[in-house]
């Protein structure tokens, strides 16, 4: 799981899994970047120089400059379901019960314990999908690109590359949802043996391309 912390990590007194959720103040303020509100720090899928993030490979001097997630849009997919789930049984049991004269005959204990039983089930497919939304992050720093991709709590992958081996980066963004939610796909591409790098349905995506081609250009200077 990406250790991404709302506190240096020295200072975390209450760590569970090796993240925290909440966010404290940095001691770094950043002129040119407007307050965010809590929640957007929290949630927000694009993040201009975050205070307080941290990263679990970040170096002693190494800043983030940009920290995105896929944009909350995708997620319309998995709470959609979620919902039928939580609807289903209020309309499944009663039509069962009526219909079926062997579910009559059940103990009254049953019918708590079933529902119980789905609902569980519910909550656990969203806490997968939501951790697989929140911890998947792309990060830019002032030294290179991450791509930390969280799979289960008991496994992740991490890639990264220096920002003097990126050569190109561009953006997609194709179909009609694309356009009016506004994010897209960013394509970065690496010299040498170095991995490239798909960052999948970033906010702003060409905002993100040129932002990040400003910190290329600062970098070589």
């Amino acid at each position: 799981m990406p250790e991404i912390y709302s506190q240096k990590p020295n200072d975390l007194q209450t760590p569970a899994t090796g993240v925290s959720n909440a966010l404290t103040n940095s001691s770094k303020t950043v002129a040119d970047k407007p307050k965010e509100s809590t929640l957007k720090k929290l949630l927000g899928s694009y993040l201009v120089k975050p205070d307080g993030f941290h990263f679990e490979t970040q170096e002693t001097e190494e800043e983030i400059l940009i920290f995105m997630r896929e944009h909350p849009i995708v997620n319309a997919g998995w709470i959609t379901v979620t919902i039928i789930l939580f609807l289903l049984p209020l309309t499944v049991i009663p039509l069962l019960m009526n219909n079926l004269l062997f579910l009559k005959g059940l103990p009254s204990g049953y019918y708590v314990i079933l529902p119980l039983l789905w609902y569980l089930g519910v909550f656990g497919y969203i806490f997968t999908n939501f951790m697989q939304w929140y911890f998947n992050v792309y990060i830019v720093t002032n030294k290179r690109i991450v791509d930390i991709d969280w799979y289960s709590l008991l496994y992740k992958k991490l890639a990264s590359a220096q920002l003097e081996k990126i050569q190109d980066v561009n953006y997609k963004q194709s179909g009609l949802i694309e356009s009016f939610f506004d994010f897209g796909d960013i394509h970065i591409q690496t010299a040498g043996t170095e991995p490239n790098f798909d960052f999948e349905h970033i906010p702003q995506p060409d905002r993100v391309v040129r932002e990040i081609n400003k910190i290329l250009e600062q970098h070589k200077k």
